[in-house]
């Protein structure tokens, strides 16, 4: 993260994804794509399909139709870990530690498809320090026992240890302080900014597209409009429907 050569990360092309629960229909025909190195914005109200969308491209959902390509890589039907060990990592919402584990013993599990690399693993567990300090402060706390924004951190920091060349991270400022979120959306820019692709699935519509290169708004499991940052920054629609202005 820390190399200003870095090369931009992998890009992320899905078309027309279908997804079903039983008989319900989650997503339905979805195409979207993050170009090497953008940060990409998915926004929509709860239940609207992103995090399906994430959990499909991770393998830990089944397609029911589609194609999720991943720079020469084709998805659909991989592990989630193949797809952890191709470059593809997820961060899921509500951050999913291990509360009893400590926020090392939490780290080292992102790197888990990486395990036989001690030395590769270290020098990403240095880069993760570097990009939030008090988890090297807090390392051998509980992870239940900090803050929950230190626990985003934590859910973030996981997520770097599998060595990313793309990102995906849904709903990281759900239940933060406005000044945690702030900074944890710098931090994503600065991951960003190393040559990491990220696509970012939220609800702080504001926030989010402020940091954004290019937007996608999913309603009921459908992409019903994108653009670039600017654009759905001034649509009166995306104001009123997320921003509320």
């Amino acid at each position: 993260m820390s190399d200003p050569q870095a090369k931009a990360g992998t890009g992320l092309v899905i078309e027309n994804l279908t997804l079903d629960y039983g008989s319900f229909r989650a997503l339905d025909g979805v195409s979207l794509q993050a170009k090497p190195g953008e940060l990409v914005v998915l926004l929509g109200a709860n239940g609207a399909g992103k995090s399906s969308i994430f959990l499909t491209t991770s393998g830990i959902h089944k397609a029911r139709g589609g194609s999720i390509r991943f720079g020469s890589q084709e998805l659909v039907g991989r592990k989630p870990s193949q797809i952890v060990a191709g470059g593809l990592v997820l961060c899921p919402e509500g951050r999913k530690l291990f509360p009893q584990m400590s926020v090392l013993q939490n780290l080292n599990l992102g790197a888990y498809v990486h395990r036989g690399d001690k030395a590769g693993n270290q020098r990403m567990l240095d880069e993760v320090m570097a990009l939030f300090p008090i988890l090297k402060e807090k390392q051998h706390q509980p992870a239940g026992s900090l803050s929950g924004g230190q626990q985003q951190m934590v859910a973030i920091g996981r997520a770097m240890m599998g060595r990313p060349q793309a990102l995906l991270l849904d709903e990281p400022s759900l239940g933060l302080a406005p000044l945690v979120v702030k900074q944890v959306f710098e931090v994503i820019q600065r991951i960003n900014r190393s040559g990491t692709t990220v696509i970012l699935a939220e609800q702080n519509a504001y926030a989010a597209l402020k940091i954004a290169d290019r937007a996608y708004v999913i309603e009921n499991g459908r992409i019903v409009m994108e653009g670039d940052r600017e654009s759905l920054l001034k649509n009166d629609e995306i104001r009123r429907a997320y921003i509320g202005a």
